[in-house]
């Protein structure tokens, strides 16, 4: 998958592929490893990143536009890290949080409770959002979207947008550079043994450590990913990326 892709035949292809290689793993072994890493995962998740995940987060919240009053979704949204990240930023925001994991909301629910903040929480599958057509402002995904029929996903987050919404989607991408391409999936195969051996993680962790970098090998550049979001219809799509493009941040807009 090392050339662009332009045609929405083309991305549908490469998401059955996704999905004939991983529904397995999404539909089952996601669910106990998050169970598993929950109490832990914003630890290891900063020791896998060498301390970069707070900059990181704090540069994608820097591109977001929030206004008083904006109904905000934030999709995937594990330990609430962005719920709380967007309320410090404009706390006068309706936070909505969605996840399949109920164990990664717990502990997003005591982060918020203990800073004081209200951020409503559904346990779904955001492949079909229970939300109304044309509702909230702004929808935000932030390091999941390679667990996801990403298509489909988009598709639904562009369909309980406002027209004029935004979407703001921050993760770890496929480079295209090969040579970044081998270093990053070398040095993603050494933090995953060592945050498992760290925080002494269960075999559902450890299961899984082949299938994070594999899920990266067949997802898109962020090049790739601007092109995806507006063959599901979004207009004005940005991107930036960072480290070689092994990390990117995308903002698109519903069409008014």
């Amino acid at each position: 998958m090392n050339t662009t892709i332009r045609t929405e035949h083309a991305f549908s292809s490469n998401e059955i592929a996704r999905n004939h290689a991983f529904s397995k793993v999404w539909s089952g072994d996601l669910k106990d490893v998050f169970a598993d890493v929950a109490d832990y995962y914003d630890r290891a998740n900063m020791v896998a990143s060498l301390g970069l995940l707070s900059w990181w987060l704090k540069r994608f919240v820097s591109t977001i536009d929030l206004s008083p009053g904006d109904k905000v979704l934030d999709t995937c949204a594990g330990t609430n890290v962005m719920g709380i990240a967007l309320l410090k930023k404009q706390p006068d925001l309706d936070v909505q949080a969605i996840d399949r994991s109920a164990d990664m909301q717990r502990v997003g629910a005591d982060r918020a409770s203990k800073l004081g903040f209200n951020i409503k929480s559904d346990i779904a599958d955001v492949h079909q959002l229970p939300y109304p057509d044309n509702h909230f402002d702004v929808v935000t995904l932030q390091y999941a979207s390679r667990h996801l029929g990403i298509m489909q996903v988009t598709k639904e987050i562009n369909r309980v947008l406002k027209p004029g919404g935004y979407f703001y989607h921050c993760d770890m991408l496929r480079p295209q550079n090969s040579t970044i391409e081998k270093a990053y999936y070398a040095y993603l195969k050494f933090s995953l043994a060592f945050t498992s051996w760290l925080f002494s993680s269960n075999q559902p962790a450890l299961n899984t450590r082949e299938y994070f970098i594999d899920a990266l090998k067949m997802f898109y550049s962020a090049e790739e990913f601007s092109e995806l979001l507006q063959q599901v219809g979004f207009t004005s799509v940005q991107h930036e990326s960072v480290y070689g493009g092994m990390v990117a941040f995308h903002k698109a807009r519903k069409n008014l």
